[in-house]
């Protein structure tokens, strides 16, 4: 386990590895992470700015950590901004593990196809407990609330339950495509060679943004914003073996002359398990580095498809319709809490990858662990 223990002295693998684990804890455990529904609008609670939190009570007493109950007021016409009426009187302490609103932790639901309804696979363990809170029902609004005073921080943790798992969908379709049919083109070569990868280069030479502004056009209407989406990075991830499927394929075709893949044809072994058994295997260091850099393209096209509109649509969250905001030039002077939170997000999620990749090509490469 040389690599492993390469990949462990690498700084930057590992932060980008221990800063992915907490993110992927945090969205699988929003029900429990997440103060409130991400679906709740807050009476008068519209365009909050974070809830400051309070140490003293105004008489200049020591209480602990509190805060006091916000609501808007009046907006001045001439700067855009809000008055904010907090009532002093009532100061409401934070406390962990408080009781809220009832959910079931680590429900799993999958959209399966002809008609793409979800089905339950685990329904659950039913639970009322929230990590954070108050005791006596005032709103806590760590990152603020949006236009329809909805919590952005239970949002932001739910929200990135689809702009972080479906990278990792995407590749779970595209990467064995190209596995298997660069496998095929290399091992047999000749005319299957040929075939397949003009039809690679055909589809290479697709722009993906114009494809993928296509897709969300053609949809169906009917379909939920999370359907739609599905169906888009199934369809990209089908067309989108072609890069891979070409390195893979030049990779085989020295592969496939080695003694051992020579033993087992001589021996009479099946061509496709002599592919899928000897010659995939010897690829697995470049697919794991190119899955681990792979990830972050399918977040930042669903960030582009929510900004513009064709993603996920709201009231669903996901990091790229909240920052869709961003278009809108009054909100980044006026509210910026709206704008930093999931730019900063997708920002790290797409630099920990990228480091953790780095970090598993130079782990990796066989030239260190010869050394």
């Amino acid at each position: 386990m040389d690599w492993w223990r390469r990949l462990k002295k690498n700084p930057l693998a590992r932060f980008g590895a221990i800063l992915l684990l907490i993110f992927y804890i945090a969205v699988i455990a929003a029900d429990f992470i997440a103060p409130y529904d991400p679906y709740a609008s807050q009476p008068n609670g519209s365009l909050l700015p974070p809830t400051k939190v309070h140490w003293f009570s105004q008489s200049g007493q020591f209480i602990g950590p509190h805060v006091y109950p916000t609501t808007q007021g009046e907006t001045n016409l001439e700067t855009g901004d809000r008055e904010l009426i907090v009532d002093f009187k009532k100061p409401s302490p934070l406390r962990l593990f408080v009781s809220g609103a009832e959910y079931r932790l680590l429900q799993l639901s999958v959209p399966l196809p002809p008609k793409w309804d979800e089905v339950t696979i685990f329904p659950g363990i039913p639970l009322n407990w929230h990590l954070f809170g108050t005791t006596n029902g005032v709103k806590f609004n760590v990152l603020g609330t949006d236009d329809q005073g909805r919590d952005q921080l239970s949002r932001l943790l739910y929200g990135g339950r689809i702009s972080m798992f479906i990278g990792i969908f995407g590749v779970a379709i595209s990467f064995p495509l190209g596995l298997l049919i660069g496998g095929i083109s290399g091992y047999f070569g000749g005319w299957t060679d040929s075939i397949i990868m003009r039809l690679a280069e055909v589809l290479m030479t697709f722009p993906s943004i114009y494809l993928l502004v296509t897709l969300g056009a053609v949809l169906p209407p009917g379909l939920s914003s999370t359907q739609r989406f599905l169906l888009i990075v199934v369809i990209t991830s089908v067309i989108g073996w072609a890069g891979l499927a070409r390195v893979i394929r030049g990779q085989v075709l020295s592969i496939k002359e080695r003694e051992f893949v020579q033993a087992s044809r001589a021996m009479g072994g099946n061509p496709l398990y002599i592919i899928v058994r000897h010659v995939l295997p010897q690829t697995a260091t470049y697919v794991i580095i190119s899955a681990t850099l792979a990830v972050p393209s399918f977040i930042g096209a669903e960030a582009i498809l929510s900004l513009i509109g064709l993603g996920i649509q709201q009231p669903d969250p996901s990091w790229g319709n909240m920052l869709s905001l961003a278009s809108n030039a009054s909100i980044m002077v006026l509210q910026p809490w709206l704008i930093w939170p999931p730019a900063v997000l997708i920002i790290l999620t797409v630099l920990a990858f990228n480091l953790l990749g780095d970090g598993l090509r130079d782990a990796l490469d066989p030239r260190s662990l010869r050394r």
